[in-house]
């Protein structure tokens, strides 16, 4: 088992095998080790300068035979030509095991969140290692309820898949991914890890705060390489966080739960590294390595005999293009894809989910049952329906559909009112108390409004609720509030 090489003192007597820094260009640091063996690729070098802290890189480069060229993953302000880099024997290395529970780790496994130091004996693993062989992988059929409709019922996530929210700027994609952690929390008893990828220390702290208040902390490890941080870190922090879910489901047979946000972010950092390092620009300017670099981080993630590592990633869409090379290689290894419409964000439906664009390798008859599919493929027949009617509806105005466009047309608006809930983390902010539905319950009140049961109902009725039965009681008590007021007037 690999474990971390002792740790090097800055003030460490120089060895035989040390190296030189010859030439520093930002993140990118070049290294002279003059006959000696040159260290792997992906292996880690310590900088010991004579009066600044010690840089960890990692080697990405041979240049020649006494040469390799490293990115750092902390800042390399102030380092100098001439420093000593020493070899550290094998790839970074992060802590593991339950010392790191409850705690918030920056790319190298060091604790940022001000609590205490990590036991000086704590086992560590190496961040880079191959993915179990394909016959020890397990396949993904159960379902992992979530208790938010349009998923349960569009995309139904697998308890060892991977489920992606893929969106442009300022559509959800956060609130969700909190949303569903929140949802997750009182029917999900495994490990939980998030790995917090380019994003901003305002969303770190919120993150961290709210995990203290909602008790979850103890289950949970927190791993951040934010976006003030060099590309090396971001590039590398997804990869400390697996690396620690696979120590909980190889060694304690445990369930993990591996939260992403942003995977995007993670691509991005690679474009930068490979920039710095010199390479030729591929496709819209992503490096060439793309789809071998996402393919290293999602093929990892996999259940191993009756445990399983159950990803949920947030991945930002540049520019809302869906055909952008990096959206389209995470797409790729992705089991449920949740897509966020700015369009239904525009139209206030929340959680802005596309039910058309949205999908999910367990609608399947064999997985979810012949009634699921059923109605889950009549929702989406009549809201396309509907969207292709709508420049008709715009134009003409819908009284000059035909009698039974028009029914449909209803029933699209309603199933899509329906679609929407409460959340509870937005609670503070909308005053709505949040609404987790079983899926039972979410398709007992889509096959209502697909047979015409709410078809009298005032939309209004149906929009930001929980389950049918709650809808009913919004409905019932608008029709006795408007009979109140028209005995009212006649009364006047």
């Amino acid at each position: 088992m690999s474990t971390q090489p002792a740790a090097i003192a800055p003030d460490a007597p120089p060895a035989a095998g040390d190296g030189s820094v010859v030439a520093v260009r930002g993140a990118v640091v070049d290294v002279r080790f003059a006959g000696n063996p040159l260290p792997l690729i992906d292996d880690a070098l310590l900088i010991l300068p004579d009066d600044l802290a010690p840089v960890l890189v990692e080697v990405q480069a041979h240049l020649s035979e006494t040469m390799v060229r490293a990115v750092a993953l902390q800042s390399t302000a102030g380092l100098r030509r001439g420093a000593r880099a020493r070899a550290c024997g094998g790839p970074i290395t992060t802590p593991v095991g339950e010392a790191v529970l409850g705690r918030l780790l920056d790319v190298t496994g060091t604790p940022r969140d001000a609590g205490p130091a990590l036991p000086v004996k704590i086992e560590r693993r190496p961040i880079h290692r191959a993915a179990p062989p394909l016959a020890a992988q397990t396949g993904a059929t159960s379902l992992f309820s979530t208790g938010v409709k349009v998923i349960d019922l569009l995309a139904p996530l697998a308890q060892g898949g991977k489920a992606a929210m893929f969106g442009g700027a300022g559509v959800g994609k956060t609130v969700l991914v909190m949303e569903l952690i929140h949802a997750m929390v009182e029917r999900y008893q495994g490990i939980s890890v998030f790995a917090g990828v380019g994003e901003r220390s305002r969303e770190g702290h919120e993150m961290l705060l709210d995990m203290r208040t909602s008790d979850v902390l103890a289950r949970t490890v927190l791993v951040y390489g934010q976006m003030n941080e060099p590309p090396g870190a971001r590039w590398r922090v997804p990869f400390t966080a697996l690396t620690i879910a696979e120590y909980f489901r190889d060694e304690h047979r445990q369930n993990v739960l591996l939260l992403m946000d942003n995977v995007f972010r993670f691509v991005q950092a690679g474009a930068e590294v490979s920039g710095l390092l010199g390479r030729m620009p591929s496709r819209v300017g992503y490096q060439p390595t793309l789809a071998s670099e996402v393919a290293s981080l999602q093929e990892r993630i996999v259940s191993v005999g009756d445990v399983s590592v159950t990803a949920i990633e947030a991945v930002y869409v540049p520019a809302d293009d869906f055909t952008d090379p990096a959206v389209t290689a995470i797409a790729a290894h992705i089991d449920s894809m949740v897509v966020l419409s700015r369009a239904m964000a525009a139209e206030g439906m929340y959680p802005a989910i596309d039910p058309i664009a949205s999908s999910s390798v367990l609608l399947d008859p064999l997985v979810v049952g012949e009634e699921h599919v059923a109605v889950a493929t009549e929702v989406r027949r009549i809201i396309e329906h509907y969207r292709e009617l709508q420049d008709v509806i715009s134009l003409l105005g819908i009284e000059e559909l035909g009698a039974d466009d028009r029914v449909l047309v209803e029933r699209a608006r309603r199933l899509q009112r329906f679609l929407t809930q409460p959340f509870a983390v937005t609670q503070a902010f909308t005053g709505d108390v949040g609404r987790s539905v079983a899926v039972t319950e979410t398709i007992a009140g889509c096959k209502a409004i697909l047979a015409g049961e709410c078809d009298t109902w005032q939309e209004s009725s149906l929009y930001m609720v929980g389950s049918l039965d709650e809808a009913r009681h919004k409905e019932e008590t608008a029709v006795a509030e408007k009979a109140a007021h028209h005995g009212a007037e006649r009364a006047q």
